[in-house]
């Protein structure tokens, strides 16, 4: 079983042109010598408890049962040893003394291997050998120079034109982050670049631009929830990395506030009650804030919205404004400190993380909330998806008083079952795609009259849970979609002659009449894997589990 939870496009040019590998050196060595103990330090103690938990329940038990297999033991061994001396086609081989010194093989012949001059290795003293293996005429070594060096520098190379889209994958039971180049060219490409290993299944990523611990310094980061607690960091300049650069959550620092590294931090107890140092439960979201590039809010189903300062890798607030699972969040365009969130509790919230223990503005919807977004071309509006397909359009300034009296600007049924993600053109307005778990992915024209579907399309990826738009002007038109079959598809929606029809005075595009070649990029997948999918379809399975993961 494949399927893709989560995806996030890296902007042109921010990615380092040529990605350093992973140095495996003595100092790492070190580092995951330690971590190693750590793990084994911590199942020795749960081991330890369980030993204990048990020894006091059963303890009289314990010492009936030991006697009786005591018991059986010698029963067997001397039922082993009656058997043995009466085995006569054993009695030659006389295993009972096979230990001793005096039968083993060989040993007649030590004192001729020891006029040789080696007792053990008697036979080699007229074997050649060479202090510089250049010299050894039947050894030939592989030349190792700078063209090697240099194929493998342009393989990993990362152009100025190029864009990352990072993909949360779960295949067989194992999860992991894979960094995708997409190319968009006459001839589109899209390819892994390289990929890092996850703790457990993971939910949401996001892409960071400034290096944590390093008083905003740029950088090409990677933020990765799952169903862990902990939010881990990693560096997508490099590739192979083993370990995250920084952890946020319990036990990511020492008793100074300094962050640990990532081999070096104690694993604690697990701890199921909320507080305002770390999440206890699954991260479902995570925002950047893109004008305080050190900032960024995680979403808990612990309840709770934590704000985080990259700079220390700690917790700066945490905000408890829904009584359920807080699953989606967006930072206001133009307000920064402004931060939208959505909950189970079928409630949206726009808060001031400034001012955590004011009143906050609160909207209300029929179902679960899936997704929140504001509207980067009207600072005024913010839609929210929901679980029975409907997507809804707010006005901020309109604030309802109660939850259950939020009046929609509109409100559109635009999947029948959960519209699980939708997103919002950065640079043509109006301009919407939603995806559902129906498998079908919509674009949506949206003037002062209210949205009009453009196209339906199901593009192979199975049930949809991620689709987004690239962020730069030149691929505006890019929709990275993705889904239960653990496929990434970039559909180049600017090819679609309905597409071109509903915006061609919003952006530049080719006449609605040329004939252009609708154009979807993918990773061709193997029969083997095709195969898989459709009988798990058959079957009912590999798919199903994923809509209630987060229902419990």
């Amino acid at each position: 079983m494949s399927m893709i939870t989560a995806t996030a496009w890296v902007p042109r040019g921010r990615a380092s042109q040529h990605p350093a590998r992973y140095e495996f050196d003595e100092e790492e060595y070190g580092r995951i010598s330690k971590l190693a103990k750590l793990e084994l330090d911590d199942a020795n103690e749960d081991l330890e408890d369980a030993r204990k938990a048990l020894s006091k329940t059963n303890v009289s038990t314990n010492e009936d049962d030991a006697k009786s297999d005591a018991e059986e033991d010698d029963q067997e061994q001397n039922g082993a040893d009656d058997a043995l001396s009466d085995d006569d086609d054993l009695k030659e081989y006389d295993l009972e003394n096979y230990d001793d010194d005096e039968v083993l093989g060989g040993a007649e012949d030590e004192p001729e291997a020891e006029e040789n001059g080696n007792p053990v290795f008697g036979n080699i003293g007229g074997l050649a050998y060479y202090k510089d293996s250049k010299e050894d005429p039947y050894l030939k070594l592989p030349e190792q120079g700078d063209a090697s060096d240099d194929e493998e520098r342009e393989e990993l190379q990362v152009l100025a034109t190029d864009n990352m889209v990072l993909a949360a994958r779960i295949e067989d039971e194992v999860a992991h982050l894979e960094v995708y180049v997409y190319e968009d060219e006459a001839d589109a490409n899209l390819y892994v670049h390289h990929d890092v290993m996850l703790p457990a299944i993971p939910l949401c990523v996001e892409w960071l631009d400034t290096r944590p611990n390093k008083n905003s310094e740029q950088g090409n980061f990677a933020a990765v929830g799952t169903m862990d607690p902990d939010i881990e960091l990693w560096d997508l300049d490099i590739v192979d990395c083993m370990f995250p650069t920084a952890i946020l959550g319990q036990g990511s620092n020492d008793a100074e506030g300094a962050p640990l590294e990532p081999a070096t931090r104690k694993k604690k107890r697990k701890i199921k009650k909320a507080n305002d140092s770390y999440h206890v439960d699954s991260v479902l979201s995570l925002a950047a804030n893109r004008t305080h590039r050190h900032l960024l809010a995680s979403a808990s189903a612990d309840k709770t919205t934590k704000l985080w300062d990259l700079n220390t890798c700690t917790a700066a607030h945490s905000y408890t404004h829904h009584t359920d699972k807080v699953c989606a969040l967006s930072w206001h365009p133009t307000q920064s400190s402004v931060l939208l969130s959505g909950s189970y509790d079928r409630t949206i919230v726009a808060a001031d993380m400034r001012a955590p223990n004011t009143t906050v503005p609160r909207w209300g919807v029929e179902s679960d909330v899936e997704q929140v977004r504001w509207d980067p071309h009207d600072d005024n509006q913010f839609y929210v998806s929901t679980e029975n397909g409907v997507l809804h359009c707010f006005d901020a300034r309109q604030l309802p008083s109660s939850p259950e009296k939020s009046k929609a600007t509109w409100r559109l049924q635009a999947h029948e079952k959960s519209l699980s993600s939708f997103s919002i053109n950065p640079i043509v307005p109006g301009f919407i795609a939603t995806a559902s778990v129906d498998r079908t992915v919509k674009l949506w024209n949206v003037t002062e009259t209210g949205p009009s579907m453009v196209i339906s399309r199901d593009l192979g990826v199975g049930k949809v849970f991620s689709a987004n738009f690239a962020p730069d002007k030149a691929v505006a038109f890019r929709l990275a979609v993705a889904g239960s079959k653990g496929a990434v598809q970039v559909w180049d929606t600017s090819t679609n002659r309905a597409v071109r029809e509903a915006f061609a005075g919003k952006a530049k595009l080719p006449s609605a009449s040329a004939d252009i070649q609708e154009r979807l990029i993918a990773i061709e997948q193997d029969n083997e894997e095709e195969e898989e999918e459709a009988s798990d379809e058959e079957n009912g399975g590999g798919e199903g589990g994923w809509e209630s993961m987060d229902e419990d």
